[in-house]
């Protein structure tokens, strides 16, 4: 089982993005859930939404306690809820930011894990690019099939499609597609620097 938790602020479409995701992975033929968890109910408050994938039915409707996978939708919240708490040693990590992890205060925390498989992605000047809101959920799950392969981009762009009306869904599946492009130049670059 592959678990997945999401933190992002209400307004920023956290629960729609744990949503989003399950139904990419049911598109691909895999069991999956998603489901919220608030602090507060109101706009701004820090919001955490989960989703698991399996191969197999899941029976368990706990807290994602120990995540796979972080994707953090409001860099703000990274020194004000405990975001990184319980993540595993080999797992994935993506924050919406157009700043690296040492601009973030988190250089030396990232410094422990798998390096290739933690990264920033600026998602809501994606969003922003193309809803002209800096909405980062669906740029996210772009940036998410790109780094961890768990789900295609196709999937996500699917399960975008279903959700949202035309033009709406096809802004949100642009900008998926540009963190999947941004995502996989980031990941081949250092692999494709030269030797000096």
């Amino acid at each position: 089982m592959f678990e997945i938790r999401i933190h992002g602020r209400g307004g920023q479409g956290v629960v729609t993005a744990a949503e989003l995701l399950s139904v990419a992975a049911f598109v691909e033929g895999r069991h999956a859930q998603a489901f919220p968890s608030f602090g507060s109910e109101r706009t701004g408050a820090p919001v955490v939404a989960f989703c698991r994938i399996d191969d197999r039915p899941i029976r368990t409707r706990q807290p994602i306690l120990r995540p796979d996978a972080l994707i953090v939708q409001d860099p703000t919240l990274l020194h004000q809820v405990s975001v990184f708490e319980g993540l595993s040693a080999d797992g994935y990590l993506l924050i919406n930011s157009a700043r690296g992890f040492d601009e973030l205060g988190i250089g030396e925390f990232v410094a422990r894990f798998r390096r290739e498989r933690m990264l920033v992605v600026p998602a809501s000047d994606f969003a922003r690019e193309h809803l002209r809101r800096p909405l980062p959920n669906a740029a996210l799950l772009g940036g998410f099939a790109a780094l961890t392969g768990r789900v295609g981009l196709e999937s996500v762009v699917t399960a975008i499609r279903e959700r949202f009306p035309a033009h709406v869904a096809e802004a949100n599946a642009a900008a998926a597609q540009d963190a999947y492009e941004f995502v996989t130049a980031e990941r081949k670059e250092p692999a494709d620097a030269p030797a000096d």
